[in-house]
């Protein structure tokens, strides 16, 4: 069983900053890449940001200069440093995690940013 857990989200206001983070668990023995992906209503998931094992990362021209993604403990912890934020960025985010034979999803959560 692997477990995929969110926190972080919440309601702020525009040109405020969030932090969400996301820990895997269970039976993972390697990560290949650590990743966020946002669905705003009506609208299909989208890629914001993702981490690869090596390091390198690759984010939504939407979010550049304002999101940054980072790992830590061993790659089981991805993070997303949300900065600057917009009404637009509103949306359930979701964790995505790239194992050694699987992909898995956490459930969601959810940044609503007001103005």
């Amino acid at each position: 069983q692997v477990r995929l857990v969110e926190s972080g989200g919440g309601l702020v206001q525009a040109g405020g900053s969030l932090r969400l983070s996301c820990t895997a668990s269970g039976s993972i023995y390697s990560i290949n890449g650590m990743g966020w992906y946002r669905r705003a209503p009506g609208k299909q998931r989208e890629l914001v940001a993702t981490i690869t094992g090596g390091g390198s990362t690759n984010l939504a021209d939407s979010v550049k200069g304002r999101f940054t993604i980072s790992r830590v403990n061993g790659k089981n912890t991805v993070y997303l440093q949300m900065n600057n934020l917009k009404p637009e960025d509103t949306g359930l985010y979701y964790c995505n995690v790239l194992g050694d034979l699987h992909v898995y999803w956490g459930q969601g959560t959810q940044v609503t940013v007001s103005s």
